[in-house]
């Protein structure tokens, strides 16, 4: 019982406590928003038939997205979010340039009556990064 009375181990056991709760932060918060790796996200692509729906503006979308990806941005994604996929059981897969878009949009996706909706953690740039295909008219590179 000495050893939890000395002052010194205690404040050795908080900076330890602190510490760890900082390492686990990250896979925390990160666990409610449905994030996925690129690989991750390919197996749902191919396994699950997820919808994938691409965030960015027009001109970004050109220069290059997922293959199979629909088009619809951010700003319109409010008014036609209902028009996404018929069946609202579907995984759907939102896609931005670097991921933060996306997960403002899971909220609107959702209370739009979609059951599985998930954010490509990172974007595009996480998914080049990994070196997955991107269509660009039409061609893969």
């Amino acid at each position: 019982m000495k050893f939890f009375t000395d002052y010194t181990n205690l404040v050795l056991i908080a900076i330890v406590l602190i510490s760890g709760g900082l390492l686990l932060w990250p896979t925390i918060s990160r666990r409610g928003r449905g994030g996925l790796t690129a690989a991750a996200a390919t197996q749902l692509i191919n396994r699950r038939n997820a919808v994938v729906v691409d965030l960015r503006p027009s001109a970004e979308f050109a220069n290059g997205h997922l293959p199979a990806a629909r088009h619809l941005e951010f700003a319109e994604l409010q008014a036609k979010v209902g028009q996404l996929v018929k069946n609202k059981s579907n995984p759907v897969l939102l896609v931005c340039q670097n991921g933060q878009q996306s997960n403002k949009a899971v909220r609107v996706v959702q209370d739009a009556g979609y059951a599985e909706v998930h954010v490509l953690e990172g974007g595009l740039n996480a998914w080049q990064q990994a070196g997955m295909p991107v269509v660009k008219q039409g061609a893969a590179k």
